[in-house]
């Protein structure tokens, strides 16, 4: 009798690691297509009108950029961590207590010269979200706590916190009762490329993803995660301090979320309000797998999908709603975690004995 099971690969092919996350891109459209032909749109003038309007107009292409910044910064966060199979699925929370830190600087010392706050507003950026990935990491390092379900509840918590400070303590009192604080001073603003929006936030995600790739390459600290992530039993034999690696990785992976929180207050909304996130925490889930979790690779990822988030508000003028978008990231996620058990199993046929 023939039975068929799942056998691992000892090797991933690398033409199946790139046709992996094109294949899940391309059956995302697909299927999106599907549903908007289902509602009586046409697939093909959708698209085209979403990636014309995201990568082939001047103001489209910058705000391209713009939404690639946060994607950026918060993809590479939850990069580093997934490499050490760490599920950090906290970087919306984590981005949100960068933004309330850095705000904090910004409301306290208004008379600050720029020279001093923005780094002041870059160090508590950083220090708010690492905090954050600390507190689940704890309980994972030390007790083996699933840090899968910390990491997601706490992003509620954040959210919350910083919605309780924009509805009361820290709501304008002169901003027509609107959820949001008071604006910042000039010298707390991220300097922009020239009359775009895009500003140094750009740069921080671009100098992370090259200091990230030469860490995990090229120094012990990167080796060790590398190998903890592999095995951390071969890990725990070689003398490896699982313990401290888990802290400190998630620190730096809620760290860059962190900055990505800072670099939205400081370089777009210049106050801190509510919903000033559209979720760029989750979609970084999507931006690291795509991307197998290379830091190079995320750029370019957060780049592609910064273009469909712009490209799903230009859908509103044909009647869709912009959540087109979520409903096409959810796809693209769904194809991909598939397409990930093909890469990493393969089907076998077995024969049971005797029959």
């Amino acid at each position: 009798m023939n039975l068929l099971r799942w056998e691992k690969r000892m090797t991933s092919s690398r033409a199946g690691n790139f046709l992996v996350p094109v294949l899940s891109i391309v059956l995302a459209l697909a299927m999106g297509g599907i549903f908007l032909a289902a509602m009586g749109y046409k697939p093909l003038v959708i698209y085209r009108e979403m990636f014309t309007s995201a990568f082939f107009s001047r103001y489209g292409l910058s705000e391209t950029v713009v939404k690639t910044i946060p994607l950026m910064l918060t993809g590479l966060g939850v990069a580093v961590a997934f490499r050490m199979l760490l599920w950090n699925i906290g970087a919306e929370g984590q981005l949100y207590m960068g933004a309330f830190a850095a705000s904090w600087v910004a409301l306290v010392f208004p008379e600050a010269p720029a020279y001093l706050l923005l780094p002041g507003m870059f160090i508590a950026g950083f220090a708010g979200g690492a905090l954050w990935g600390l507190l689940p990491a704890i309980p994972r390092a030390l007790m083996g706590v699933n840090e899968t379900i910390t990491t997601l509840l706490l992003n509620y918590v954040a959210i919350l916190w910083v919605d309780y400070l924009v509805y009361g303590p820290w709501k304008d009192p002169k901003g027509f009762n609107f959820p949001l604080t008071k604006p910042f001073s000039e010298a707390a603003f991220l300097p922009t490329l020239g009359n775009t929006r895009v500003h140094l936030g750009l740069a921080f995600g671009l100098v992370a993803a090259v200091v990230l790739y030469i860490i995990l390459r090229r120094t012990r600290w990167g080796f060790e995660v590398r190998v903890i992530g592999e095995s951390s039993a071969a890990a725990r034999y070689a003398g490896m301090d699982i313990t401290r690696n888990i802290l400190l990785v998630m620190m730096v992976s809620g760290g860059l979320a962190g900055l990505a929180g800072m670099s939205e207050v400081a370089g777009i909304t210049h106050r801190l309000q509510h919903g000033f996130s559209p979720g760029y925490g989750y979609t970084a889930i999507i931006v690291a797998w795509l991307a197998k979790l290379h830091p190079g690779a995320v750029v370019l990822v957060s780049f592609l999908l910064g273009g469909l988030l712009v490209g799903g508000y230009s859908l509103q003028s044909s009647g869709l709603p912009a959540a087109t978008v979520s409903m096409l990231q959810g796809a693209i996620l769904f194809f991909l975690l598939g397409g990930e058990i093909l890469t990493r199993y393969r089907l076998v046929v077995a024969r049971k004995g005797g029959d």
